[in-house]
This record gives structure tokens, sequence and C-alpha cells, in this order.
């Protein structure tokens, strides 16, 4: 298949997938990007946050695509919106101390929430994640704030979680996609706990963020339909489960490239 056969390929098949978010409300738009090889990568960003597991395979561990977690390619609110976070980096990160790019960011992604490896920061794929990313942010003043209302993690309740109340709505209302043993449907449903899951570190394997995205976000059908309460109950059973252990001392090794690259 030639390269330019290939490119028309993927631009049709965004087209249909772009129709499809349409009308779930998402912002991202194939007609609207810029002509030329910058306007490829950002189609092709989409794709990886979109088919991770299929066109990233090398990097990922876990049955999971980034728009699990970033839903709707990252373009809904309250659900891992990607929306201005180009212009929120160069930041200070808190879990590794010091001020980190968006490619960092991007690389914890693939190190925690995919359980997998970190791509090459000068890489395809990493720089069109990135260019997808600024493509959505691009009407974002840079150094705007994350507004309230696209926020998911908000405070607990003051008392504990009760799991054994999570679990009886687990299966009620969560189990017809990730099924009572929670592992899911490969490429459809993720798996919420297991070996195919998301590792100990990622950030939904906190509490908080558990609970505010899934009483956002969850079920898929009904969002916004569990209480504070049954999301917190819901979130503790979930995460009470097994998962991979983030292994932090993996060395992280990108590829050399000559200084004519550059």
């Amino acid at each position: 298949m030639n390269a330019r056969f290939a490119v028309a390929l993927l631009a049709l098949a965004l087209t249909a997938c772009a129709g499809s978010a349409s009308r779930n409300g998402a912002l991202y738009d194939p007609r609207a990007l810029p002509a030329g090889p910058l306007g490829q990568s950002i189609a092709y960003g989409y794709a990886l946050i979109a088919q991770t597991h299929r066109l990233m395979k090398p990097y990922v561990r876990a049955d999971l695509q980034c728009a699990d977690c970033h839903l709707a390619a990252g373009t809904q609110p309250r659900g891992g919106s990607f929306i201005g976070t180009y212009g929120r980096f160069p930041q200070w990160n808190k879990r590794a101390h010091r001020v980190i790019a968006l490619q960092d960011r991007i690389a914890e992604c693939f190190l925690y929430s995919m359980n997998g490896r970190a791509p090459a920061y000068n890489g395809k794929a990493m720089i069109a994640i990135v260019a997808y990313i600024a493509w959505l942010s691009r009407n974002t003043p840079v150094g705007a704030k994350q507004p309230q209302w696209d926020r998911y993690v908000e405070p607990l309740p003051n008392a504990p979680p009760n799991p054994r109340r999570g679990a009886g709505i687990f299966v009620a209302r969560c189990a017809r996609c990730h099924g009572v043993d929670g592992q899911g449907i490969p490429q459809v449903y993720p798996p919420l706990w297991g070996a195919r899951s998301f590792n100990d570190g990622a950030g939904m394997a906190h509490l908080d963020r558990m609970t505010g995205f899934v009483r956002y976000n969850m079920p898929q059908d009904a969002p916004g339909s569990l209480s504070l309460a049954a999301a917190y109950d819901v979130a503790s059973f979930v995460l009470r489960h097994a998962r991979p252990h983030f292994r932090k001392n993996a060395l992280v090794v990108t590829r050399p490239l000559p200084a004519k690259y550059f």
C-alpha cells in the first residue's frame, strides 16, 4: 500500500469516527485541520488516542485506549478533557518533584495508566499526540487554569466508603459493560482490575479521581445518574481488587539520533 493511499484511508476512517463523535458533542473535526503534514500529524494523534492499544501495541500492556479515561478523545467536559492542556505546560509536578513538559505527562500515562513503555519524545507518535492536544487547545490562552466546570476531582465524603454497597451498585449499574468479573470487553469496555488493567500508580488508582470520574461519566448510558456517595462506594469496590504494580525502577530509554535530525 503506498503512502498516499494509506493517508487517504486514515482520513476516511477518522472522518467517520469524528462524525460519530460530533453527534456526541465532541469538538474534533478533521475537515478543519490544516493542510499538509501538520494536519496529518494531528489526525494521527487523534487516531492514537482513540485506538491506542491497536496502534501503539509495543508501548501498551493494559487493554486500554487513552480515550477510556479521556472520553470522546479528550473533548468531553469532566471526562479528562485535553482542551486547554497544551497551554498549562511546562508545570510543576508533585509526583516527579520537578518541572515537567507535556511530553513528560504523556509518558507518565503510558508508564502508569497503560502499564507500558514511554514512547520516544522525538518519535512520530509522541509528536502526533502533542500536535492533537495543541490543536484542541488552540483557542485557550496560554497559562489559563482548568475551569472548575471541567474538573471531576472533588472533595470526598467525610465518612469512609462502603465497598460492600459499592459491589451491589457495580453489579446493578456497571457489570453490563465491564462484566461481573471487571474484565470488560476487549477493545470495547476497559478492564477495571486484573493483569490487563491500569497499574497501582495510575491516576485512576486514586480513590478521589476514580470517584469523580465515575460520578460525572458513568454509567456510560446514564452519566451523572450516580450520587457522590454511590460513586465513592463503587470506586472503593473497584480499587480493592488486585492490579499490576508500577515498576518504578524500570529504565526509560529513548532512541539515539544523529545531529542532522534536528
